[in-house]
């Protein structure tokens, strides 16, 4: 937010422009021009959430997730059969190498789930990233990601894996941010699919873009 100071003169006033921390810029505006007004805008805060691994009593709240939580305006494949979302236990907490993480909020109910599958030889899969829709854009998505990632690290990956629809743009920025690059895209049931990876071989998992 700009903050402003300001000294009157005869006809002209001095506005100090206070600019994000990178020092102040002074500026002469005529009088009448002065008084501007001031907006300021709403960010939501950031929920404090628990992030955990799943545990069998929050499959009904993980499924409705799976359904409901895709990050931006966006709905389910066509071919999205959700076999793994069916039963989370088999399909991840049961499977060498995979996991799967969910968001708690203080209230105790599940706002987000993350999965990691290990598939390709020390490579891991990102999948089912979600955010209930009235949590997102409050850092949950980013810690969820976090997780997931440090799970990879400690297992020793060397690549990290993900994909996403065209779509889903606040979840490609995510993914952007936290150093992840585009390998290529196709269609997939009419719609179009990027595909991303992150090497840790060589040492791109660091602290996410500010």
């Amino acid at each position: 937010m700009l903050q402003f100071r300001h000294s009157s003169f005869i006809r002209a006033s001095f506005i100090r422009v206070s600019n994000f921390g990178f020092g102040e810029v002074t500026r002469i505006v005529p009088h009448h021009l002065f008084l501007l007004p001031c907006v300021v805008m709403d960010v939501p805060a950031n929920i404090p959430v628990t992030i955990r691994p799943f545990r069998p009593e929050d499959q009904h709240a993980c499924q409705t997730l799976y359904r409901e939580g895709l990050i931006g305006d966006t709905k389910l494949a066509d071919n999205d059969t959700g076999f793994d979302m069916d039963d989370i236990e088999s399909a991840y907490m049961k499977k060498p190498g995979s996991c799967f993480f969910v968001a708690i909020d203080p209230a105790g109910s599940v706002v987000g789930t993350i999965g990691v599958q290990h598939h390709e030889e020390s490579t891991g899969e990102i999948r089912r990233l979600r955010v209930r829709r009235d949590s997102q854009r409050r850092g949950i998505g980013a810690k969820l990601l976090e997780a997931a990632l440090k799970f990879c690290q400690d297992h020793l990956y060397l690549k990290v894996t993900l994909d996403t629809f065209m779509t889903q743009e606040p979840a490609i920025k995510l993914f952007e941010k936290f150093r992840f690059r585009q390998s290529r895209t196709r269609v997939v049931a009419g719609k179009e699919r990027r595909y991303f990876y992150l090497d840790l071989y060589a040492g791109e998992a660091r602290k996410p873009k500010s």
